[in-house]
């Protein structure tokens, strides 16, 4: 229940207020005489789950009479007085709806808006401002706002409108967990139990969970992307996407575009803005495949927008701010690159926070039986047929041979015999099928 307030009080809070914050609290005023009694009875109330909510607003009076509302309505409420508090309280607090005004101090609220995208993107961010017009609206519904409401708000919109954000997010919050659930029994799985695979995925168990940048080696075939998107649905970005891009297949001159993304006109065929790697991993993880096939321009750019966290797209000046954790994967020896010039030496040691060297299946034979079995029966999917039976000395054989395509050419091989044979693989199948001619 709210305490009555006396008409000396009320003169005394009203002077010295603008024109605006006197229309918001009339409008809270008028807010109060239909949930009370004038007398000072409550009407109706509904209790809510005590959800946090940042009122972020340069006016102290505005934020104290969202404050007084919110709380009755059994919210728990924190407030920031412009864009900067508001960005710094987010980065400490967990929040489950901002409200936020428009035109503030120091950091207005359609760039904490922007930043809040970044930082905190599942938080629903409700805008309200006294000078607000269509296009502000579009704009900051565009930048990622749950709705817009104009001051001097109607306190039942702004209240159904709270109750709606909680619900997206609740509903958001639950999407994530089934997800997860999802991934953990459909997710990626590295075969194997030899030495060399235990001692990897202990090493990713430890690495996976943190922002360290991975630098994987390893032949060709051998399971780098696996490995990549290991980490990635291991990791706190596994609700985000992960982006793959493989430089060793973009031409020289477009790998810049593909990246960092290009602005209507930058080129001949620019025919409109399109947003780079960079933005469309944006809060997940970047796979930057064959990086050592990357010309010495493009390394530049990765380097500064891996130590500032920004991008610029092709034909823009302006920076475009990035969250993204970068994961890069080659076959070739950076080592040797770099004093052969063609490879950047400081870019190495941007990407080789923890360097995972897959090994090459000539290294790890005794996985091979898990492998074929595990080929054998996708495959057996992928052709609605039951799987194939491999007699012990079929195994045996393929255990024996020079796999110099590694993982990659062990699933062909698969394919062909699950193809071309019998029910039952045998040795002299793997012989004819598999070992060259001699």
């Amino acid at each position: 229940m709210f305490p009555k307030v006396t008409p000396q009080k009320k003169n005394k809070r009203v002077a010295g207020k603008t024109s605006r914050q006197m229309k918001f609290l009339c409008a809270f005023n008028r807010f109060t005489r239909r949930s009370f009694g004038e007398g000072g009875h409550q009407i109706d109330h509904i209790s809510q789950d005590m959800a946090k909510i940042l009122i972020v607003d340069d006016e102290v009076p505005i934020r104290r009479t969202l404050r007084d509302i919110l709380e009755f309505e059994g919210y728990e409420v924190d407030e920031a007085s412009d864009g900067l508090e508001c960005i710094a309280k987010v980065q400490k607090e967990k929040y489950d709806v901002i409200i936020t005004d428009i035109k503030m101090p120091r950091m207005d609220g359609i760039e904490a808006l922007e930043r809040l995208q970044i930082l905190s993107p599942e938080t629903p961010v409700i805008m309200v401002s006294g000078h607000g017009t269509i296009d502000t609206a579009v704009e900051a519904v565009k930048k990622g706002a749950f709705d817009f409401i104009s001051k001097p708000p109607d306190l039942n919109r702004m209240l159904i409108t709270v109750r709606n954000a909680l619900d997206r997010s609740e509903l958001v919050n639950t999407t994530q967990v089934l997800r997860k659930q999802v991934k953990s029994s459909k997710g990626v799985n590295m075969i194997g139990d030899s030495g060399p695979i235990l001692a990897i995925k202990k090493m990713l168990e430890k690495v996976a969970p943190t922002e360290s940048r991975v630098l994987i080696t390893g032949q060709n075939g051998t399971g780098k992307e696996l490995v990549a998107r290991w980490i990635h649905e291991k990791s706190n970005r596994a609700d985000g996407p992960i982006v793959e891009v493989n430089c060793a297949a973009i031409p020289a001159e477009l790998i810049e575009s593909e990246l960092f993304g290009h602005k209507k006109g930058s080129f001949t065929g620019a025919i409109a803005d399109r947003p780079g790697k960079f933005e469309s991993a944006n809060g997940g993880t970047l796979f930057l495949d064959e990086i050592g096939d990357m010309s010495l321009d493009a390394q530049a750019k990765v380097l500064r927008a891996l130590q500032e966290s920004k991008i610029t797209r092709v034909g823009d000046s302006k920076e475009i701010k990035v969250d993204v954790r970068v994961l890069a994967a080659t076959n070739k020896d950076l080592r040797a690159e770099i004093a052969g010039g063609r490879f950047r030496e400081d870019l190495y040691h941007r990407l080789a926070v923890i360097v995972v060297q897959v090994p090459s299946l000539n290294e790890r034979r005794e996985d091979i039986p898990l492998l074929i079995e595990h080929f054998n029966r996708r495959i057996a999917d992928d052709y609605g047929h039951p799987p194939k039976s491999f007699t012990p000395a079929a195994i045996t054989a393929l255990q024996d041979y020079n796999w110099t395509g590694n993982i990659r050419e062990l699933a062909n091989v698969i394919e062909r015999l699950f193809i071309l044979c019998d029910q039952t693989v045998t040795e002299e199948d793997v012989r004819l099928y598999v070992y060259p001619n001699k």
